[in-house]
């Protein structure tokens, strides 16, 4: 790359840090000037700690996820439900009573009528054992959430889901959020507008009304 050209776009990278640049955690550039070394530990301390947990929250959310479902797997099969994947290209409708399933990609429309259709994992797939088919499974998402602020930055994301999931299904179609952590009552009430409801993990045994 040619000097000038080199300098145009460090130039540039440089204008949007600093436009980013969290002044309350580098003061010292606000009134240009050199940092101290107990601001510049200070600093770089915050710095790791939030590199630190934007690392570790999605493998902690993974592993919070895999134990929510390996305890609805031992209540359903301690209830004589079978775990079984249907065969490809199975109907959802057509999905075997008294089975479930886990991770299960699912077509549906998008919000955009011109877009193609898209797949959707669910966490969770149950038909329930009185079932007669064609019959919607229960759909349940867990959640997992160790502080109130990142779950109403994603409320949303459930809520496209099962926005997707009418248009594509029906209004009959029953999307249940299975919950452990921090879940408060403004994303409760956002959800709960969107016509989802909610399972808490202390609770698991509510599933039971739900037909299982």
């Amino acid at each position: 790359m040619a000097p000038e050209l080199l300098d145009k776009h460090l130039g540039s990278l440089a204008t949007i840090l600093s436009r980013m640049l969290d002044v309350d955690i580098f003061p010292w550039l606000e009134v240009k000037r050199r940092p101290t070394k107990q601001e510049r530990y200070r600093s770089s301390t915050i710095v790791a700690d939030r590199l630190c947990g934007a690392v570790a929250e999605p493998i902690v959310r993974n592993a919070q996820e895999k134990r929510q479902l390996a305890l609805i797997e031992k209540y359903l099969t301690g209830r004589g439900y079978k775990l079984k994947a249907p065969p490809a290209a199975t109907p959802l409708t057509q999905v075997e009573p008294g089975t479930f399933t886990f991770r299960l990609n699912v077509l549906v429309k998008p919000s955009n009528a011109e877009a193609k259709s898209v797949k959707i994992p669910i966490d969770a797939v149950i038909q329930p054992k009185a079932a007669k088919l064609p019959h919607l499974p229960l759909l349940i998402e867990a959640k997992s959430a160790g502080d109130f602020t990142n779950v109403n930055k994603r409320r949303k994301e459930e809520a496209t889901k099962m926005n997707q999931l009418k248009a594509t299904l029906g209004d009959r179609v029953v999307f249940i959020l299975f919950l452990c952590g921090y879940f408060d009552a403004a994303y409760l009430g956002y959800e709960a507008a969107e016509g989802i409801d909610w399972i808490w993990e202390h609770r698991l045994e509510d599933i039971d009304r739900l037909g299982i």
